[in-house]
Parts: C-alpha cells; sequence; structure tokens
C-alpha cells in the first residue's frame, strides 16, 4: 500500500519497528468497521493488519514479506483460527465431536433427550439429565436417544446418591445393559462399588495388548481431594469385592489398576446446582497441577483431561478457560434456558430475565441430612428462604413431633400446602417402589422420617419448576448460577435476548464462534495493535444455521 491510498479505519498502533510488510492488492484491504468484522471472522483465512501511517486495515489475502522502504507496514499477522483449534484434540478424537465443547447435565431431565438429540445432530454432545429419574424414565430415554442417534455422540449423567446406594447401582446396571459408552459422574465424595463396576467392565486388551476403554468416565469435580480420587485407579478392595460378586472378571480388576477411574475430570467453579462457588481462576490451574504432578508418577497410556465448567457463558469466558490450559469447555445454566431442555416455559422465560447478582445458595434434596447446598435462581420464587427454614428445623429438632404445632401449621399452610401425615404417606408410595429400605430406616429413627417429608418438598420443588405447576410457582427450585446473568447481558438487544429463539446448538456454535473472535482481537492487541473499540466484543447479531 503506498501513501496515496485510501485513510484505513481504526485506531493507533505502537510505534515499533516493522519488519515484515504485506504484499496484496488494495482492494482486499477491509477499512471499514464491519469489513475489518467479516475478516476477523473469517477463521479459515489468515489476518493481516496493514498499518497506514499509524491507521489499521485488515485482509485475509496476501502474503508477508520482507519489508523495504516502499513497502506498507505489516503491523500484525494471525494464522487461521478455526473452532475446533480449541482445547485437546484428543477430547475431539475420543468422542467423535466437532468441538472440545459439551453440554452437562442438568437433573430431572431438564438436560432432555431433545437436548441431547439436537446437540448430537449437530456434532456435539450433551449429557442427559437422569438424576431424580425411575429407572423406567430413564430406560425410555435410553431407547429414545439411542434410536435417534444410534452413533452419537452423546452421555448420561450418573449422579452420587448416597442414601439411595440401590439407586445408583441400577443407574449403573442400566447403562451396561444398554451399552452407554459415556457417562457423567457428579456430586461423588467417594468412589463406590456401582461407578467402579462400570469402569472396569469396559476394560479390556487390544492384540497389541494395549488397554481399550470402552466405558468412558467425565468426572465433575470441585475439590482436589474428589478430583485425586478418579485421577487415580481404583480401589482394590472395591475390585476385588467386585470379582467376588462375579460383577466383573479378574482380568478387568488387574487393568483397572493400571488405568485412572475418569478419562475426563471437568473442574466445575461457580455453577447452578451443587457447587462450592469456587472461583475458576483459581481451581483450574490447580487441579491441571494436580494432575500433572500425579501423571508423572502414574505414566498412563492416556493423559487425563481437564476442562471447565461453571461460569461459561459468553465468548470472553470460553476463551479465558482454553488459555488456562482447559481440554474442553462445559455449559449449563444457558442450556436450561434454551427450547431444547425440560424446564417449563415459565421456567425458561424466569431464566431470561435473570442478572447475575439473581443467585442464592439453599439445602438440596439428595444430600439433604450432609448439609450439602445447591445455587437456585431467587428472584421470582421463595424456594431458598423455605429450603433454608426446613433445614434449620431440621437441625434444631429429633423428629417431626418436637416442632411447636404453630409451627409445623404454619409449614403445612404456607410452605407444603398440605398435611404433614398426608406428605408422608406420599413419600411411602414413592419409596416402597424405588427403595423401601428408607422406609425401613425412617420408622426405626425419627430425625430420618423427618428428613425424607423435608425432602418432599426439595425433591417436588424442582419438578414443579420443570412442569411449569403454576400454583406452585413461588416454589420453583430452578438450579441457576451468575453465568446465567452473564449470558443474558451478552445476548441483550439480539434474536437471542427472546428464550424462544434460544436453541442449545445455536448458543454453543455462538458462544465458540465468540470464543475464536475474541481469540484474534486479543492476539492482535498482543502485537500492538489496537483496533476501533466496535471491533472489540463479539455480540450474537445473526442465527447460526447448523
Amino acid at each position: 500500500m503506498n501513501t496515496t491510498s485510501p485513510s484505513l479505519l481504526g485506531t493507533s498502533v505502537n510505534n515499533r519497528a516493522t519488519l515484515l510488510a504485506w504484499d496484496g492488492h488494495l482492494q482486499d484491504v477491509s477499512a471499514d468497521v464491519e469489513g475489518m468484522r467479516a475478516c476477523l471472522l473469517r477463521f479459515d483465512k489468515p489476518v493481516y493488519a496493514i498499518n497506514d501511517n499509524g491507521e489499521i486495515g485488515l485482509a485475509n489475502v496476501g502474503l508477508p514479506v520482507v519489508a523495504d522502504g516502499g513497502s506498507a507496514n505489516l503491523a500484525a499477522w494471525l494464522p487461521l483460527a478455526p473452532i475446533a483449534q480449541f482445547g485437546a484434540p484428543s477430547f475431539r478424537d475420543v468422542y467423535g465431536v466437532e468441538a472440545a465443547y459439551y453440554a452437562g447435565a442438568m437433573a430431572n431431565a431438564i438436560a432432555s433427550e431433545q437436548m441431547v438429540i439436537a446437540l448430537s445432530r449437530a456434532g456435539f454432545m450433551g449429557s442427559f439429565g437422569s438424576g431424580g429419574l425411575s429407572i423406567e424414565r430413564l430406560k425410555s430415554a435410553i431407547e429414545a436417544i439411542q434410536a435417534a442417534v444410534p452413533k452419537g455422540p452423546y452421555a448420561f449423567n450418573l449422579l452420587h446418591n448416597p442414601f439411595e446406594p440401590r439407586m445408583e447401582q441400577q443407574t449403573v446396571d442400566l447403562y451396561l445393559q444398554y451399552g452407554i459408552r459415556v457417562v457423567e459422574a457428579a456430586a461423588f465424595v467417594r468412589l463406590t462399588p456401582a461407578i467402579v463396576q462400570y469402569r472396569a467392565a469396559g476394560l479390556s486388551r487390544d492384540p497389541s495388548g494395549k488397554i481399550t476403554r470402552a466405558n468412558r468416565i467425565i468426572a465433575k469435580i470441585s475439590r482436589r481431594e474428589i478430583a485425586q480420587l478418579f485421577l487415580l485407579p481404583a480401589p482394590p478392595k472395591i475390585l476385588e469385592d467386585l470379582v467376588a460378586e462375579g460383577r466383573i472378571t479378574r482380568e478387568q480388576a488387574e487393568l483397572a489398576k493400571q488405568v485412572p477411574m475418569a478419562d475426563d475430570i471437568t473442574v466445575e467453579a461457580d455453577s447452578g446446582g451443587h457447587t462450592d462457588n469456587q472461583p475458576l481462576v483459581s481451581l483450574l490451574p490447580s487441579i491441571i497441577a494436580q494432575r500433572d504432578q500425579l501423571g508423572r508418577k502414574t505414566r498412563y497410556d492416556e493423559a487425563v483431561r481437564i476442562g471447565a465448567a461453571g461460569g461459561i457463558s459468553t465468548p470472553q469466558a470460553a476463551l479465558a478457560a482454553f488459555m488456562m490450559g482447559a481440554a474442553y469447555i462445559v455449559t449449563g445454566s444457558v442450556n436450561q434456558a434454551c427450547v431444547e431442555s425440560g424446564a417449563s416455559p415459565a421456567t425458561r422465560d424466569m431464566l431470561a430475565q435473570a442478572a447475575m447478582a439473581d443467585v442464592t445458595m439453599a439445602p438440596s434434596a439428595d444430600m439433604f441430612e450432609l448439609g450439602a447446598r445447591v445455587q437456585v435462581l431467587k428472584k421470582g420464587t421463595l424456594f431458598a428462604m423455605r429450603a433454608q427454614k426446613l433445614y434449620d428445623l431440621y437441625s434444631a429438632y429429633n423428629s417431626i413431633e418436637e416442632i411447636p404445632d404453630k409451627t409445623r401449621l404454619e409449614l403445612e399452610e404456607k410452605v407444603f400446602a398440605r398435611a404433614i401425615e398426608q406428605i408422608w404417606q406420599e413419600t411411602v408410595s414413592f419409596f416402597i417402589e424405588r427403595d423401601p429400605e428408607q422406609i425401613t430406616k425412617a420408622e426405626q429413627n425419627p430425625k430420618k422420617k423427618m428428613a425424607l417429608i423435608f425432602r418432599w418438598y426439595l425433591g417436588l420443588s424442582s419438578r414443579w419448576a420443570r412442569d411449569g405447576v403454576q400454583d406452585r410457582r413461588m416454589d420453583y427450585q430452578v438450579w441457576c448460577g451468575p453465568s446465567m446473568g452473564a449470558f443474558n447481558e451478552w445476548v441483550r438487544g439480539s434474536y437471542l435476548e427472546d428464550p424462544a429463539n434460544r436453541h442449545v446448538t445455536d448458543v454453543a456454535w455462538q458462544l465458540l464462534t465468540g470464543c475464536a473472535y475474541q481469540y484474534r482481537v486479543q492476539s492482535l492487541k498482543l502485537q500492538g495493535v489496537t483496533l476501533a473499540s466496535e471491533l472489540d466484543a463479539f455480540y450474537p447479531m445473526e442465527r447460526h444455521e447448523n
């Protein structure tokens, strides 16, 4: 470009010695904001930033050459930036996906069959939300997904259930029966025979002698001590017991001692549902370092990949996770607000109105007695306050009968909307089919009985939200992290502001496209080039067609 060429839009470029020049045609240089944005979005092409007397234009064609006295300056040069280059190539290869990205499970089939199928058909993996479902309902979901996308990719959630180990075992038995090859293990506080059986049952040796892992485990964790359980091989004692019970072979037990419990570990930071509210910028590097430290001793033939979840709802967050070393990223709350989710339209509308501060912690249903907590939406619902009241009563008293009459009456009228005795009968009916031992224990322990009655409310509140039960709207339990508010801010003013326009595959592509775009913008800045402020961020302006 010579000095008689039109002035190029953009702002300043740092004054520095330029060793390269751009060899190309002036008509290929984009000099306006929209033209430069189009250049940045051509991820299959390089980007050349041409400096004309301190002003910048962009081009996708041409060549960098050694500068001479009359050449235009090449201020920066970016290589191709395909979406597939972010994260670990092995994640894409192992799971047969287009990008190092998957949609995490949300219990009660909120991460629905429709969601998993839609993602799979678009080349992404989704994890079906099996938590809280009956075995028959889960069986129906497996058959529907396998019929629609027999070759995948897809995953199914395996939720640790410390108070109903029978349910956890039945879930694993079903997964093995139907050949489910990827499970997302969540909420584990210890390794159980069920998950160890799933891992070991998929192990064998190929003709070359290499260990083949037919059953893959992606473990969601938020603590180093839990990460270690999945970074190490299965405990020998559990393996020996499984062999003795005939649930795995001796060879499978020996092979299980040579591979880690998980193929992938998802570091779950400040997320919806079960969370320790950890900051991703602290937690992810810590777990990566832990993996590397253990890896120097274990030397597995396949290293455990470490991914990131919790707070991933904008292109900047996605890029930050990848740049910190995440092998893949996982989304959650944002998918719940999409039309394919199992959440009701009323719940999706509530989520679409949420701000980052509209979340809080509340007692969880599945680990109520342990004091475990989940992050939920607080705007538009009284669930968190009412659930905390129940836990306070559980902590203060040893039985329902010890609770003062006035307080019990308030619970029946304002929280439960029915008599406690009726709730107990419904609870008995529920567990007689699901896990009769729970009723036996409750009849022998009044505090256990009180916990099951309170869990009736905690469990149904998420289903009321899922099903959109209008007269229980103030009791909706909606799992949600601050990422939902960040997403809403990002899409404000675009077609994605309306929850009716939110589709899981579109959201995935918009996030990943924005991630690649932000990578290019930041790369230019690192080379000393500052573009017009209008180009700093990516916003979803057009629907992505898969």
